[in-house]
């Protein structure tokens, strides 16, 4: 199983969350976050005066899929997501070892 972590710009959640779903994916968990990458923020005007915002809001999206999901899914997300400009974000994939479900104690993929 694969554990994929996805951060990205806000306003594309919803066409990654539909992407996801087209190829299979039953569940994720979404969190708004603040960071920057590359772009090191940018300038703002706020009644005339200038200031600059260090962490630019996104949102992260994780979720677990079967490691013949996973690769779809990267691609899913990277389709959904890019806007072609700076800021569109990354996808960090890790190894899961053991997946359980709280409410009945099923294990790993039947926990999915």
């Amino acid at each position: 199983m694969k554990k994929v972590e996805a951060i990205f710009k806000p306003f594309k959640l919803d066409e990654v969350r539909e992407a996801l779903s087209e190829i299979g994916v039953s569940g994720l968990t979404v969190t708004e976050v603040k960071g920057f990458g590359r772009q090191k923020g940018h300038t703002e005007l706020y009644r005339g005066a200038e200031y600059v915002v260090d962490f630019l809001p996104k949102v992260k999206i994780e979720l677990v899929v079967p490691d013949t999901l996973a690769e779809r899914a990267v691609d899913a997300i990277i389709k959904a997501a890019r806007t072609g400009k700076i800021g569109d974000g990354k996808i960090f994939i890790s190894s899961v070892d053991q997946v359980v479900r709280i409410r009945t104690g099923e294990t790993n993929e039947a926990a999915i």
